[in-house]
C-alpha cells in the first residue's frame, strides 16, 4: 500500500478502493457514515478524492484492529467533524477496557494457581457432595451457591429421589473458580465467559493454551492501538 500522492492529485473511487484493497462500494460506505471528509465532485457529480481521504482511510485501517470497527468509526467521524476531544476520549476509553481485560486475565491466573493444590486431592475427594458442604468448604452461604447456579456459573444436577443439589468434581471445580474470582472483584457476568471457557477446555489444566492465545491476543490489540495511534496522528497533522 505504498503512497507516493501530490497533495493536489484527485483520486476516483477506484482509485483509492485498490490501493486499500476494498470495493468502491466500501469507500463510499466509509465516506456516508463520516469515517472520510465528505468527497468533491465533478461536473457531471462524480466524486473525487485526495490524499487527504486516502491518509484518512489508512488512519481508519489502522484504527480497526486495536479498537473494533465501531470505535474505529466513532474516533473518524469525530476527527471529521471537528471533535478531536471525543476522538481521544474514545481512545482513552479503549485503552481502559484493554487494561480492564489484563487485570481480569490477572485475576483468571492467580485464581487458576490457588486452585492448583486442590489438583491432587480430587481423585480422592467424594464425587459428589450437597449444597451445605460444599458452601461450608467454600465459607460463603448456600444461598450464593444459588445464587451462582442462577446466573448459570453452577450447574449441579438434582438427585432423582430426595431433590436435592449434587455437585460433582466439575461443579466443585467451577464453584472454587467462581469463588476466587468474586474475592477479586470481578461481577457473575465478568465470570460467566471464563466459566464457560473451562468448560469448553475440558478443565484448568487444558486451558493453560488458552491463557497463552489470551496473552497473545491482548498483545496484539496492544500494538494495534499504536499503529493505530499512529496513522491518526499523521492524520491529524495533514488535517491541519
Amino acid at each position: 500500500m505504498g503512497q507516493n500522492l501530490q497533495s493536489g492529485e484527485k483520486l476516483r473511487p477506484i482509485d483509492l478502493a485498490r490501493r486499500h484493497g476494498l470495493s468502491t462500494q466500501a469507500v463510499r460506505n466509509y465516506e456516508e457514515a463520516g469515517i472520510l471528509p465528505a468527497a468533491g465532485r465533478t461536473a457531471h457529480g462524480y466524486r473525487t478524492y485526495t490524499p487527504l481521504h486516502a491518509r484518512a482511510l489508512r488512519a481508519f485501517l489502522a484504527l480497526v484492529p486495536g479498537h473494533g470497527h465501531r470505535t474505529a468509526t466513532a474516533i473518524m467521524r469525530a476527527v471529521n467533524e471537528g471533535a478531536a476531544d471525543e476522538a481521544f476520549r474514545l481512545i482513552d476509553e479503549s485503552h481502559a477496557q484493554l487494561l480492564r481485560d489484563r487485570e481480569t486475565l490477572r485475576a483468571v491466573e492467580r485464581a487458576l494457581r490457588d486452585l492448583s493444590p486442590h489438583a491432587d486431592t480430587t481423585v480422592s475427594r467424594p464425587r459428589r457432595t450437597f449444597i451445605g458442604p460444599l458452601a461450608e468448604e467454600l465459607g460463603i452461604r448456600p444461598a450464593t451457591l444459588r445464587k451462582w447456579e442462577g446466573a448459570g456459573l453452577v450447574r449441579p444436577r438434582r438427585d432423582p429421589l430426595t431433590g436435592y443439589r449434587v455437585y460433582d468434581e466439575a461443579d466443585v471445580r467451577d464453584a472454587r473458580l467462581v469463588h476466587q474470582l468474586r474475592r477479586g472483584g470481578h461481577l457473575l457476568e465478568q465470570i460467566a465467559p471464563l466459566i464457560a471457557q473451562v468448560r469448553t477446555a475440558g478443565g484448568l489444566e487444558p486451558l493453560e493454551g488458552t491463557l497463552r492465545d489470551w496473552h497473545g491476543r491482548l498483545s496484539a490489540r496492544g500494538r494495534a492501538m499504536l499503529s493505530g495511534a499512529a496513522e491518526l496522528e499523521a492524520y491529524l497533522r495533514e488535517r491541519g
